[in-house]
Protein backbone atom coordinates (compact mmCIF):
# COMPACT_ATOMS: atom_id res chain seq x y z
CA UNK A 1 0.00 0.00 0.00
CA UNK A 2 0.70 3.69 0.19
CA UNK A 3 3.45 4.87 2.65
CA UNK A 4 1.78 8.16 4.07
CA UNK A 5 3.85 11.14 3.92
CA UNK A 6 4.03 13.62 6.95
CA UNK A 7 3.56 17.50 5.76
CA UNK A 8 7.31 18.55 7.43
CA UNK A 9 8.62 15.91 5.62
CA UNK A 10 11.68 16.92 3.28
CA UNK A 11 9.86 15.25 0.03
CA UNK A 12 11.05 16.12 -3.61
CA UNK A 13 8.29 14.87 -5.71
CA UNK A 14 9.48 13.91 -9.19
CA UNK A 15 7.94 16.58 -11.29
CA UNK A 16 9.26 19.05 -8.97
CA UNK A 17 12.96 17.84 -8.96
CA UNK A 18 12.50 17.49 -13.06
CA UNK A 19 12.05 21.39 -12.68
CA UNK A 20 14.80 22.18 -10.42
CA UNK A 21 17.28 20.80 -12.22
CA UNK A 22 16.27 21.39 -16.07
CA UNK A 23 18.23 24.47 -16.35
CA UNK A 24 21.25 22.89 -15.16
CA UNK A 25 20.69 19.44 -16.53
CA UNK A 26 24.16 19.62 -18.68
CA UNK A 27 26.38 20.52 -15.74
CA UNK A 28 24.18 17.92 -12.98
CA UNK A 29 24.87 15.21 -15.36
CA UNK A 30 28.61 15.75 -15.66
CA UNK A 31 28.80 15.97 -12.26
CA UNK A 32 27.39 12.57 -11.48
CA UNK A 33 29.57 10.96 -14.02
CA UNK A 34 32.46 12.63 -12.22
CA UNK A 35 33.36 14.02 -15.75
CA UNK A 36 34.53 17.69 -15.22
CA UNK A 37 37.43 19.05 -17.15
CA UNK A 38 39.35 20.47 -14.07
CA UNK A 39 38.27 17.82 -11.28
CA UNK A 40 39.52 19.82 -8.49
CA UNK A 41 37.77 22.99 -9.38
CA UNK A 42 38.02 24.28 -5.55
CA UNK A 43 41.74 24.37 -5.41
CA UNK A 44 41.90 25.48 -8.78
CA UNK A 45 39.60 28.58 -8.26
CA UNK A 46 41.81 28.97 -4.90
CA UNK A 47 44.93 29.82 -7.17
CA UNK A 48 42.68 32.09 -9.63
CA UNK A 49 41.80 34.03 -6.75
CA UNK A 50 45.73 34.99 -6.28
CA UNK A 51 46.28 35.37 -9.57
CA UNK A 52 43.69 37.71 -9.41
CA UNK A 53 44.90 39.66 -6.32
CA UNK A 54 48.51 40.06 -8.01
CA UNK A 55 47.31 41.49 -10.56
CA UNK A 56 45.58 43.93 -8.43
CA UNK A 57 48.13 45.30 -7.06
CA UNK A 58 49.32 46.48 -10.72
CA UNK A 59 49.62 50.39 -11.24
CA UNK A 60 49.99 52.07 -14.20
CA UNK A 61 47.92 52.72 -17.66
CA UNK A 62 45.40 55.18 -18.69
CA UNK A 63 41.50 54.84 -18.57
CA UNK A 64 40.67 55.47 -22.21
CA UNK A 65 39.06 59.16 -22.75
CA UNK A 66 37.91 59.27 -26.91
CA UNK A 67 34.35 59.38 -25.46
CA UNK A 68 32.84 60.76 -21.74
CA UNK A 69 31.33 56.52 -21.34
CA UNK A 70 34.40 55.03 -21.18
CA UNK A 71 36.44 58.09 -19.34
CA UNK A 72 33.75 57.44 -16.79
CA UNK A 73 34.82 54.50 -15.38
CA UNK A 74 36.72 53.82 -12.09
CA UNK A 75 40.52 52.55 -12.68
CA UNK A 76 40.02 50.42 -9.73
CA UNK A 77 37.58 48.47 -11.30
CA UNK A 78 39.09 44.97 -11.61
CA UNK A 79 37.21 41.73 -12.36
CA UNK A 80 37.82 38.26 -13.98
CA UNK A 81 34.51 35.50 -14.23
CA UNK A 82 35.65 32.22 -15.71
CA UNK A 83 33.20 29.02 -17.18
CA UNK A 84 34.50 25.97 -18.10
CA UNK A 85 33.54 23.74 -21.28
CA UNK A 86 31.19 21.74 -18.91
CA UNK A 87 29.51 24.86 -16.95
CA UNK A 88 31.89 25.19 -14.04
CA UNK A 89 31.78 28.86 -12.82
CA UNK A 90 34.07 31.39 -10.87
CA UNK A 91 34.02 35.23 -10.36
CA UNK A 92 35.88 37.47 -8.46
CA UNK A 93 36.02 41.23 -8.37
CA UNK A 94 33.76 43.55 -10.00
CA UNK A 95 32.22 40.78 -12.15
CA UNK A 96 28.89 42.24 -12.72
CA UNK A 97 29.59 45.85 -13.60
CA UNK A 98 28.43 45.90 -17.46
CA UNK A 99 30.56 47.26 -19.84
CA UNK A 100 31.11 47.53 -23.37
CA UNK A 101 32.72 44.67 -25.60
CA UNK A 102 34.16 47.61 -28.11
CA UNK A 103 36.56 45.55 -30.10
CA UNK A 104 36.16 42.43 -28.45
CA UNK A 105 32.98 41.76 -30.63
CA UNK A 106 35.26 41.89 -33.80
CA UNK A 107 36.37 37.70 -33.06
CA UNK A 108 32.68 37.38 -32.63
CA UNK A 109 31.15 39.26 -35.28
CA UNK A 110 33.36 37.10 -37.54
CA UNK A 111 32.25 33.98 -36.02
CA UNK A 112 28.78 34.92 -36.78
CA UNK A 113 29.77 35.72 -40.19
CA UNK A 114 31.77 32.20 -40.69
CA UNK A 115 28.54 30.18 -39.25
CA UNK A 116 26.81 31.99 -41.87
CA UNK A 117 28.82 32.32 -44.88
CA UNK A 118 31.19 29.96 -44.67
CA UNK A 119 35.15 30.06 -44.72
CA UNK A 120 35.53 30.98 -48.36
CA UNK A 121 32.75 33.41 -49.15
CA UNK A 122 34.13 35.81 -46.00
CA UNK A 123 38.01 35.78 -46.84
CA UNK A 124 37.20 36.94 -50.75
CA UNK A 125 36.44 39.91 -48.47
CA UNK A 126 39.18 39.93 -45.58
CA UNK A 127 42.76 38.82 -45.42
CA UNK A 128 43.93 36.32 -42.55
CA UNK A 129 47.17 37.89 -41.73
CA UNK A 130 48.79 40.26 -38.90
CA UNK A 131 49.06 43.61 -40.43
CA UNK A 132 52.05 44.77 -38.55
CA UNK A 133 50.40 48.05 -38.46
CA UNK A 134 48.23 49.99 -35.96
CA UNK A 135 44.75 48.77 -35.60
CA UNK A 136 43.01 51.97 -37.35
CA UNK A 137 45.09 52.31 -40.34
CA UNK A 138 44.14 52.87 -43.46
CA UNK A 139 46.01 50.46 -44.94
CA UNK A 140 45.41 47.38 -47.27
CA UNK A 141 47.26 44.36 -48.36
CA UNK A 142 48.54 43.38 -51.80
CA UNK A 143 45.22 42.32 -52.64
CA UNK A 144 43.36 45.46 -51.79
CA UNK A 145 41.68 43.70 -49.24
CA UNK A 146 41.59 44.09 -45.18
CA UNK A 147 44.46 42.37 -43.36
CA UNK A 148 42.34 40.57 -40.82
CA UNK A 149 39.07 40.40 -39.30
CA UNK A 150 40.12 41.93 -36.31
CA UNK A 151 41.55 45.47 -37.88
CA UNK A 152 38.77 48.12 -37.72
CA UNK A 153 39.05 47.76 -41.75
CA UNK A 154 38.62 43.92 -41.52
CA UNK A 155 35.75 44.64 -38.86
CA UNK A 156 34.14 47.06 -40.67
CA UNK A 157 33.79 44.52 -44.23
CA UNK A 158 33.11 41.54 -41.61
CA UNK A 159 29.80 43.93 -40.61
CA UNK A 160 28.70 44.34 -43.94
CA UNK A 161 28.61 40.89 -44.46
CA UNK A 162 26.64 40.04 -41.74
CA UNK A 163 22.70 39.37 -42.95
CA UNK A 164 22.73 41.26 -46.43
CA UNK A 165 19.83 42.77 -47.20
CA UNK A 166 18.68 43.33 -44.07
CA UNK A 167 17.94 46.78 -42.56
CA UNK A 168 20.06 47.82 -39.54
CA UNK A 169 17.62 47.36 -36.85
CA UNK A 170 17.00 43.60 -38.17
CA UNK A 171 20.63 42.99 -38.48
CA UNK A 172 20.99 44.24 -34.80
CA UNK A 173 18.50 42.10 -33.49
CA UNK A 174 19.93 39.03 -35.48
CA UNK A 175 23.51 39.73 -33.49
CA UNK A 176 22.07 40.20 -29.95
CA UNK A 177 20.11 37.26 -30.30
CA UNK A 178 23.19 35.39 -31.51
CA UNK A 179 25.42 36.72 -28.64
CA UNK A 180 22.78 35.61 -26.06
CA UNK A 181 23.15 32.09 -27.22
CA UNK A 182 26.62 32.43 -26.96
CA UNK A 183 25.91 33.97 -23.56
CA UNK A 184 23.65 31.49 -22.24
CA UNK A 185 20.96 33.59 -22.35
CA UNK A 186 23.04 35.80 -19.35
CA UNK A 187 23.56 39.62 -19.59
CA UNK A 188 23.94 41.15 -22.99
CA UNK A 189 22.96 44.76 -23.64
CA UNK A 190 23.51 48.18 -25.53
CA UNK A 191 24.66 51.33 -24.20
CA UNK A 192 22.99 53.86 -26.74
CA UNK A 193 25.01 56.82 -25.32
CA UNK A 194 28.21 54.87 -25.76
CA UNK A 195 26.55 54.53 -29.54
CA UNK A 196 26.21 58.25 -30.67
CA UNK A 197 29.66 59.09 -28.72
CA UNK A 198 31.21 56.63 -31.26
CA UNK A 199 29.10 57.71 -34.52
CA UNK A 200 29.90 61.38 -33.43
CA UNK A 201 33.50 60.78 -33.01
CA UNK A 202 34.52 58.30 -35.68
CA UNK A 203 35.98 60.47 -37.97
CA UNK A 204 38.64 57.55 -38.39
CA UNK A 205 36.43 54.98 -38.81
CA UNK A 206 34.58 56.86 -41.78
CA UNK A 207 37.12 57.65 -43.09
CA UNK A 208 38.59 53.83 -43.44
CA UNK A 209 34.82 53.36 -44.68
CA UNK A 210 35.40 55.30 -47.53
CA UNK A 211 38.46 53.85 -48.60
CA UNK A 212 37.15 50.68 -48.64
CA UNK A 213 34.33 51.82 -50.66
CA UNK A 214 36.68 53.41 -52.98
CA UNK A 215 38.61 50.31 -53.01
CA UNK A 216 35.52 48.29 -53.65
CA UNK A 217 36.12 46.26 -51.04
CA UNK A 218 32.26 45.68 -49.98
CA UNK A 219 29.57 43.57 -51.70
CA UNK A 220 27.89 45.03 -54.11
CA UNK A 221 25.38 47.66 -53.25
CA UNK A 222 26.56 47.84 -49.67
CA UNK A 223 25.26 51.48 -48.13
CA UNK A 224 28.57 52.32 -46.42
CA UNK A 225 27.57 54.90 -44.03
CA UNK A 226 24.31 52.62 -42.55
CA UNK A 227 27.75 49.45 -42.15
CA UNK A 228 29.55 52.01 -39.65
CA UNK A 229 26.70 52.76 -38.17
CA UNK A 230 25.74 48.86 -37.46
CA UNK A 231 30.07 48.75 -36.50
CA UNK A 232 29.55 51.14 -34.14
CA UNK A 233 26.60 49.94 -32.66
CA UNK A 234 28.23 46.19 -32.41
CA UNK A 235 30.65 47.71 -30.71
CA UNK A 236 28.46 49.16 -27.83
CA UNK A 237 27.06 45.90 -27.12
CA UNK A 238 27.11 45.71 -23.47
CA UNK A 239 28.23 42.77 -21.15
CA UNK A 240 29.46 41.68 -17.84
CA UNK A 241 32.52 39.83 -16.91
CA UNK A 242 30.47 36.77 -15.91
CA UNK A 243 28.47 36.98 -18.93
CA UNK A 244 31.35 37.14 -21.61
CA UNK A 245 32.93 34.37 -19.98
CA UNK A 246 30.54 32.17 -21.25
CA UNK A 247 30.67 33.35 -24.81
CA UNK A 248 34.70 32.54 -24.52
CA UNK A 249 33.72 29.42 -23.31
CA UNK A 250 31.44 28.84 -26.03
CA UNK A 251 34.46 29.08 -28.35
CA UNK A 252 36.36 27.00 -25.72
CA UNK A 253 33.28 24.23 -26.09
CA UNK A 254 33.34 24.44 -30.03
CA UNK A 255 30.66 26.15 -30.41
CA UNK A 256 27.93 24.69 -27.91
CA UNK A 257 26.92 26.88 -25.31
CA UNK A 258 28.01 25.00 -21.71
CA UNK A 259 25.60 26.30 -20.05
CA UNK A 260 22.49 25.67 -22.46
CA UNK A 261 24.25 22.72 -24.41
CA UNK A 262 22.80 24.18 -27.80
CA UNK A 263 25.10 24.53 -30.86
CA UNK A 264 25.85 28.13 -31.34
CA UNK A 265 29.00 28.00 -33.79
CA UNK A 266 29.62 25.57 -36.53
CA UNK A 267 33.40 23.69 -35.80
CA UNK A 268 34.90 25.39 -38.86
CA UNK A 269 33.79 29.13 -37.43
CA UNK A 270 35.12 28.16 -34.03
CA UNK A 271 38.40 27.23 -35.30
CA UNK A 272 38.91 29.85 -37.57
CA UNK A 273 38.23 32.71 -34.91
CA UNK A 274 40.95 31.31 -32.28
CA UNK A 275 43.25 30.99 -35.33
CA UNK A 276 43.09 34.83 -36.15
CA UNK A 277 42.05 35.67 -32.09
CA UNK A 278 45.78 33.95 -31.42
CA UNK A 279 47.71 35.59 -34.38
CA UNK A 280 45.97 39.28 -34.59
CA UNK A 281 43.97 39.36 -31.45
CA UNK A 282 45.96 41.98 -29.15
CA UNK A 283 46.65 45.22 -31.05
CA UNK A 284 50.18 45.76 -31.59
CA UNK A 285 50.67 43.06 -28.91
CA UNK A 286 49.50 39.80 -30.51
CA UNK A 287 53.28 38.31 -31.10
CA UNK A 288 54.37 38.92 -28.02
CA UNK A 289 51.42 37.45 -26.49
CA UNK A 290 51.46 34.72 -28.97
CA UNK A 291 54.82 33.92 -27.30
CA UNK A 292 54.15 34.49 -23.65
CA UNK A 293 50.80 33.29 -23.11
CA UNK A 294 49.95 31.39 -26.17
CA UNK A 295 46.40 31.69 -26.51
CA UNK A 296 43.50 32.89 -28.29
CA UNK A 297 42.42 36.04 -26.90
CA UNK A 298 41.22 39.78 -27.54
CA UNK A 299 41.86 42.73 -25.89
CA UNK A 300 39.07 45.63 -26.53
CA UNK A 301 39.60 49.79 -25.54
CA UNK A 302 37.00 49.07 -22.59
CA UNK A 303 39.74 47.35 -20.90
CA UNK A 304 38.18 43.68 -21.50
CA UNK A 305 40.46 40.72 -22.48
CA UNK A 306 38.54 37.83 -23.78
CA UNK A 307 40.31 34.61 -23.35
CA UNK A 308 40.22 30.93 -24.66
CA UNK A 309 41.54 27.60 -23.29
CA UNK A 310 40.52 25.44 -25.68
CA UNK A 311 38.89 22.81 -24.32
CA UNK A 312 38.65 23.87 -21.06
CA UNK A 313 37.40 27.08 -20.55
CA UNK A 314 36.64 30.85 -21.40
CA UNK A 315 37.35 34.07 -19.08
CA UNK A 316 37.24 37.81 -19.90
CA UNK A 317 39.31 39.49 -17.63
CA UNK A 318 38.24 43.61 -17.16
CA UNK A 319 40.49 46.59 -16.28
CA UNK A 320 39.75 49.49 -17.47
CA UNK A 321 43.32 51.34 -17.82
CA UNK A 322 45.70 49.90 -20.66
CA UNK A 323 48.91 50.37 -21.44
CA UNK A 324 50.55 52.36 -24.18
CA UNK A 325 48.99 49.13 -26.65
CA UNK A 326 45.61 49.16 -25.63
CA UNK A 327 45.60 46.10 -23.58
CA UNK A 328 44.52 46.45 -19.96
CA UNK A 329 47.01 46.35 -17.83
CA UNK A 330 46.27 44.46 -14.93
CA UNK A 331 43.99 41.53 -17.38
CA UNK A 332 47.66 41.72 -19.35
CA UNK A 333 49.56 40.69 -16.01
CA UNK A 334 46.98 37.83 -15.18
CA UNK A 335 47.09 36.24 -18.09
CA UNK A 336 51.28 35.89 -17.99
CA UNK A 337 50.73 34.73 -14.69
CA UNK A 338 47.94 32.37 -15.27
CA UNK A 339 49.83 30.63 -18.10
CA UNK A 340 53.27 30.39 -15.89
CA UNK A 341 51.15 28.76 -13.30
CA UNK A 342 49.22 26.42 -15.19
CA UNK A 343 50.40 24.35 -18.86
CA UNK A 344 47.61 26.05 -20.72
CA UNK A 345 50.31 27.36 -23.36
CA UNK A 346 49.83 26.34 -26.76
CA UNK A 347 52.82 24.63 -27.02
CA UNK A 348 53.42 23.35 -23.25
CA UNK A 349 54.13 19.80 -23.23
CA UNK A 350 51.47 18.05 -21.19
CA UNK A 351 53.63 15.13 -20.42
CA UNK A 352 57.19 16.36 -19.35
CA UNK A 353 56.08 19.90 -17.80
CA UNK A 354 56.26 18.85 -15.07
CA UNK A 355 57.21 22.17 -12.86
CA UNK A 356 53.82 23.27 -13.96
CA UNK A 357 49.94 22.72 -12.65
CA UNK A 358 47.45 20.70 -15.04
CA UNK A 359 43.96 21.39 -13.33
CA UNK A 360 42.60 18.95 -15.83
CA UNK A 361 44.48 15.87 -14.56
CA UNK A 362 42.44 14.18 -11.72
CA UNK A 363 45.43 13.95 -8.67
CA UNK A 364 44.44 10.80 -7.27
CA UNK A 365 43.67 8.66 -10.84
CA UNK A 366 47.63 10.16 -11.41
CA UNK A 367 48.98 8.46 -8.61
CA UNK A 368 46.69 5.48 -8.83
CA UNK A 369 48.12 5.17 -12.79
CA UNK A 370 51.57 6.07 -11.82
CA UNK A 371 51.66 3.49 -9.27
CA UNK A 372 50.36 0.73 -11.33
CA UNK A 373 53.06 1.53 -14.41
CA UNK A 374 55.96 1.94 -12.06
CA UNK A 375 55.09 -1.53 -10.06
CA UNK A 376 54.39 -3.38 -13.53
CA UNK A 377 57.72 -2.70 -14.99
CA UNK A 378 59.44 -3.72 -12.03
CA UNK A 379 56.79 -6.46 -12.24
CA UNK A 380 57.91 -7.86 -15.96
CA UNK A 381 61.78 -6.57 -15.70
CA UNK A 382 61.37 -3.44 -17.81
CA UNK A 383 64.89 -1.39 -16.86
CA UNK A 384 64.21 0.83 -20.15
CA UNK A 385 60.63 1.66 -18.31
CA UNK A 386 61.75 2.09 -15.50
CA UNK A 387 65.01 4.75 -16.48
CA UNK A 388 62.49 6.89 -17.97
CA UNK A 389 60.07 6.91 -15.17
CA UNK A 390 62.85 7.64 -13.28
CA UNK A 391 64.24 10.64 -15.78
CA UNK A 392 61.03 11.94 -16.09
CA UNK A 393 60.64 12.73 -11.88
CA UNK A 394 58.48 9.68 -10.74
CA UNK A 395 58.67 9.08 -7.38
CA UNK A 396 60.57 5.38 -7.67
CA UNK A 397 59.63 4.86 -3.84
CA UNK A 398 55.50 4.97 -4.17
CA UNK A 399 53.61 2.28 -2.66
CA UNK A 400 50.68 0.19 -3.64
CA UNK A 401 47.91 -0.29 -1.42
CA UNK A 402 49.98 -2.97 0.46
CA UNK A 403 52.64 -0.69 0.72
CA UNK A 404 54.69 -2.75 -1.40
CA UNK A 405 56.73 -0.88 -3.54
CA UNK A 406 58.98 -1.45 -6.79
CA UNK A 407 61.87 -3.35 -4.77
CA UNK A 408 59.66 -5.82 -3.03
CA UNK A 409 57.77 -6.51 -6.90
CA UNK A 410 61.27 -6.75 -8.66
CA UNK A 411 63.10 -9.18 -5.66
CA UNK A 412 59.77 -10.81 -5.81
CA UNK A 413 60.22 -11.80 -9.33
CA UNK A 414 63.49 -12.54 -9.60
CA UNK A 415 64.42 -9.69 -11.87
CA UNK A 416 68.20 -8.59 -10.35
CA UNK A 417 68.47 -6.07 -13.07
CA UNK A 418 65.49 -4.25 -11.89
CA UNK A 419 67.19 -4.18 -8.51
CA UNK A 420 70.01 -3.11 -9.06
CA UNK A 421 69.06 -0.36 -10.90
CA UNK A 422 66.74 0.96 -8.26
CA UNK A 423 69.09 0.62 -5.80
CA UNK A 424 72.35 1.69 -7.27
CA UNK A 425 71.13 4.77 -9.70
CA UNK A 426 67.42 5.56 -7.96
CA UNK A 427 68.78 5.53 -4.55
CA UNK A 428 65.79 3.82 -3.07
CA UNK A 429 65.33 2.64 0.52
CA UNK A 430 66.85 -0.68 0.39
CA UNK A 431 64.11 -1.50 3.42
CA UNK A 432 60.72 -0.59 3.10
CA UNK A 433 57.88 -2.20 4.90
CA UNK A 434 55.11 -3.70 3.29
CA UNK A 435 51.59 -3.72 5.26
CA UNK A 436 52.84 -7.69 6.36
CA UNK A 437 55.99 -6.12 7.33
CA UNK A 438 57.91 -8.05 4.49
CA UNK A 439 61.25 -6.07 3.03
CA UNK A 440 62.33 -6.64 -0.12
CA UNK A 441 64.81 -8.89 1.06
CA UNK A 442 62.15 -11.15 2.72
CA UNK A 443 60.37 -11.25 -0.84
CA UNK A 444 63.95 -12.88 -3.01
CA UNK A 445 62.99 -16.26 -4.72
CA UNK A 446 65.34 -19.12 -4.68
CA UNK A 447 66.78 -18.56 -7.72
CA UNK A 448 68.39 -15.56 -7.72
CA UNK A 449 68.43 -15.23 -4.37
CA UNK A 450 71.79 -14.73 -3.08
CA UNK A 451 72.54 -12.24 -6.54
CA UNK A 452 69.38 -10.44 -5.34
CA UNK A 453 70.30 -10.58 -1.17
CA UNK A 454 73.56 -9.18 -2.00
CA UNK A 455 72.65 -6.42 -3.97
CA UNK A 456 69.73 -5.22 -1.13
CA UNK A 457 72.39 -6.00 2.23
CA UNK A 458 75.29 -3.94 0.23
CA UNK A 459 72.48 -0.76 -0.09
CA UNK A 460 71.07 -1.35 3.60
CA UNK A 461 74.76 -1.55 4.55
CA UNK A 462 75.64 2.11 2.48
CA UNK A 463 71.80 3.06 4.01
CA UNK A 464 72.90 2.76 7.49
CA UNK A 465 76.84 3.94 6.91
CA UNK A 466 77.04 7.14 7.71
CA UNK A 467 80.92 7.57 6.76
CA UNK A 468 80.42 6.10 3.30
CA UNK A 469 82.39 7.93 -0.11
CA UNK A 470 79.75 8.93 -1.67
CA UNK A 471 81.31 8.87 -5.12
CA UNK A 472 81.85 4.87 -4.83
CA UNK A 473 79.63 3.40 -1.98
CA UNK A 474 79.96 0.24 -3.35
CA UNK A 475 84.20 0.14 -3.87
CA UNK A 476 83.91 1.71 -0.40
CA UNK A 477 82.01 -1.06 0.81
CA UNK A 478 83.89 -4.14 -0.06
CA UNK A 479 87.31 -2.17 1.00
CA UNK A 480 85.80 -1.65 4.99
CA UNK A 481 84.79 -5.42 4.65
CA UNK A 482 81.11 -5.04 5.06
CA UNK A 483 81.14 -7.06 1.54
CA UNK A 484 82.80 -9.77 1.32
Amino acid sequence: GLVPVSPNANIVFPLTFCRCVQSNIVLLTQAFRRKFVIPDFMSFTSHIDELYESAKKQSGGKVADYIPQLAKFSPDLWGVSLCTVDGQRHSVGDTKVPFCLQSCVKPLKYAIAVNDLGTEYVHRYVGKEPSGLRFNKLFLNEDDKPHNPMVNAGAIVVTSLIKQGANNAEKFDYVMQFMNKMAGNEYVGFSNATFQSERESGDRNFAIGYYLKEKKCFPEGTDMVAILDFYFQLCSIEVTCESASVMAATLANGGFCPITGERVLSPEAVRNTLSLMHSCGMYDFSGQFAFHVGLPAKSGVAGGILLVVPNVMGLMCWSPPLDKMGNSVKGIHFCHDLVSLCNFHNYDNLRHFAKKLDPRREGGDQRVKSVINLLFAAYTGDVSALRRFALSGMDMEQRDYDSRTALHVAAAEGHVDVVKFLLEACKVNPFPKDRWNNTPMDERIPVTARRTERFIKTWMAYYNHSQLDPKNPISYLFNCGILK
